[in-house]
């Protein structure tokens, strides 16, 4: 099957089993890149990230991670968190587990660098809307920033993705009270002197209202 943003690439709720097919490929050994998606409305947490790599070559380390955005450069910023795999010797999909706290409808990277193999190892993808950041050649991704260096284009989609959780109820606002965060999972408006409880939250970022709870 071909590529699909929210089935077998980006933020999708399974983990994907079948060979993508991508109609092109690009080199995934000895490079540093990330690929931004967005998370879904409600999406809460990430617990699995994948990649999909071929043909069989020789073994490695795989290294995992997500990052949230750079708007004033449309770059990954902070590594918000990462996990290491051993490749093994055949094509195929590639996970490691991982619990890293996400925010609904925002822009995030999914980063993958590898040790190089002798035979090229490659990343399936095909066309579509999401934006690359080359972080040049290299086997660990940056932490906490990409360089200036770093350059980002658009018009591919590819072969990784982003197993997430939806947001528990009521965590999407917290209060800090003596120093410690603290979850708002209600709220009440006074009219007429009688508290009435406020069904939902919204909040406009960037011309789009976003849920808070």
């Amino acid at each position: 099957m071909a590529l699909v943003s929210g089935t077998n690439c980006g933020f999708v709720t399974e983990a994907p089993t079948a060979d993508p097919d991508g109609s092109g490929t690009s080199t995934a050994d000895n490079v540093i890149q990330a690929f931004e998606y967005i998370s879904p409305e409600g999406a809460g947490k990430i617990t699995e990230i994948g990649v999909y790599l071929s043909p069989d070559t020789e073994a490695s380390t795989i290294e995992l991670g997500v990052y949230d955005k750079n708007p004033a450069k449309n770059l990954p910023l902070n590594l918000l968190g990462k996990n290491n795999i051993a490749k093994g010797t055949t094509a195929g999909w590639k996970s490691v587990a991982v619990d890293i706290d996400i925010s609904p409808e925002t822009s995030y990277w999914l980063g993958v660098s590898m040790e190089n193999t002798a035979t090229a190892t490659l990343i399936d993808k095909d066309s579509g809307t999401c934006r690359r950041a080359y972080g040049g050649d290299g086997t660990t991704l940056p932490d906490p920033e990409w360089t200036d260096t770093s350059s980002a284009s658009i018009g591919y989609i590819y072969s990784i993705y982003a197993v997430y959780e939806a947001a528990p109820a009521g965590t999407n606002m917290k209060i800090n009270i003596d120093d410690t965060w603290k979850d708002v999972d209600s709220m009440k408006i006074n009219i007429g002197d009688t508290w009435k409880d406020v069904a939902e939250v919204k909040q406009n970022i960037g011309d789009a209202w976003k849920t808070v709870f």
